[in-house]
């Protein structure tokens, strides 16, 4: 009797948790039904230093995380969900100053400028800038742990700008 119950208690639940309007996922994505494509476009770099490899690490991330998590199908443009803009900050500063006036670390920071369009709901579009960043050891030079840096804060970035568009916690 009591397997019963509480096999009836998660059939009540699981009901509850996946009725409604829109798609659920277990990564907390709330979609609309009728959405079914995604567009990323090409995120240009704009800051004052240039990073070859960001720009394009930076969009490709930010396709998976939307391809990965989500069953829409990603378009080269106008999709149901768009996202564009273009990457505004690179930088390196000290940080953790020492006595004698040195780093013993340096911060690379990066930031995203990003224009979201939602055509099915418009009223969950933004324009907004996103921030990550890391810190290493200032003794290292920035090329030799630029690419470790740069994957680790693109996928910061993603999931902080997937969160935004499309969970609605």
């Amino acid at each position: 009797m009591k397997t019963l119950i509480n096999i009836s208690i998660l059939f009540i639940t699981v009901t509850i948790l996946f009725s409604g309007c829109g798609v659920y996922s277990f990564t907390g994505a709330s979609i609309p039904a009728s959405a079914k494509t995604v567009s990323v476009q090409y995120f240009p770099n704009k800051a004052q230093l240039v990073e070859p490899i960001l720009s394009p690490t930076f969009t490709n991330k930010l396709r998976d995380i939307f391809t990965v998590q989500t069953t829409l199908e990603m378009v080269e443009a106008n999709g149901d969900i768009a996202l564009e803009g273009e990457i505004v900050s690179y930088k390196t500063t000290p940080v953790a100053i020492q006595a004698d006036q040195t780093a013993a670390m340096n911060r690379l920071t990066i930031v995203v400028n990003v224009r979201f369009v939602n055509k099915l709901e418009p009223e969950k579009d933004f324009e907004q800038k996103f921030s990550q960043f890391l810190e290493y050891q200032s003794d290292l030079p920035l090329n030799s742990v630029s690419a470790e840096l740069i994957t680790a804060i693109n996928e910061m970035l993603a999931t902080d700008i997937f969160n935004k568009a499309v969970v609605n916690w």
